[in-house]
């Protein structure tokens, strides 16, 4: 049975069709018990789907030092 930490480490793999048929059976089988997993997937594509339309120019200093700022006085969100 694949766990939650075997699934986040085949998620890429998963999502890019990389997967053996067993492997993305197994993780399908997880995917269908686990409302967390299935969440975390969410997040992965939805991730992919956002960055993937970001502009590829880079972030300038400035901004990328506030930003990093603002992240780091960030409080931790409970799962």
């Amino acid at each position: 049975m694949l766990t939650c930490q075997g699934l986040t480490e085949l998620v890429t793999d998963y999502l890019e069709g990389q997967l053996s048929l067993w492997r993305r059976l197994q993780m399908e089988m997880h995917l269908g018990m686990c409302k967390h997993c299935r969440s975390y997937l969410r997040q992965m594509k939805t991730t992919i789907r956002v960055t993937g339309n970001l502009p590829r120019e880079p972030i300038p200093d400035d901004v990328k030092a506030q930003l990093l700022e603002r992240l780091k006085d960030m409080p931790p969100r409970d799962p």
